[in-house]
This record gives structure tokens, C-alpha cells and sequence, in this order.
């Protein structure tokens, strides 16, 4: 994949985990909090301030540190099966 098309995607897909998760916060049925750390774990990859507020929010709360591993798990591979999928 093009390096300007993989930024893109990766952009679109954070800001659109971020966008669900600012609407999960208010709507009961959706994780809002769970989304809003999977768009700032894929956003941490291409600024600056997603990686020092992940880093902040790692320190403070631990537990949610331990979710966010396994939400940056899941989103490296699902990168990596669309990025595949696109080839």
C-alpha cells in the first residue's frame, strides 16, 4: 500500500474510532471510552499528542492501560488484514 493512502487510512480510521467514541459516551449501547482508546492507540502512530496522552492516561489509570494493549492488538491486526486486503 502507498505510504499517502496507508496515512489516510489510518487517519480516517482513528478520527472515525474517536467520532463513535464521543457518541458512545452519550448513547448507552456503545463503548464510548473502549472506542475513543482504539482511535487514540491508531492515532498515537501518526501524532505526537495521541502518544503523550496515552502515556498520561497509561500512568494514571493502569487498568484501562491493560485494555488498551489488548485494543492495540486488535487494531494492529485489523490494520494489517485491510492494509493486506487493499494490496
Amino acid at each position: 500500500m502507498k505510504s499517502h493512502a496507508k496515512r489516510i487510512l489510518i487517519l480516517t480510521t482513528g478520527w472515525t474510532f474517536i467520532l463513535l467514541g464521543v457518541v458512545g459516551l452519550v448513547l448507552p449501547f456503545l463503548q464510548g471510552v473502549l472506542f475513543i482508546l482504539i482511535g487514540l492507540i491508531i492515532l498515537s502512530s501518526q501524532y505526537v499528542w495521541a502518544r503523550v496522552l496515552l502515556s498520561k492516561l497509561r500512568k494514571r489509570f493502569p487498568k484501562i492501560s491493560r485494555v488498551a494493549d489488548g485494543s492495540a492488538a486488535k487494531a494492529t491486526t485489523f490494520l494489517k488484514r485491510l492494509s493486506r486486503h487493499h494490496e
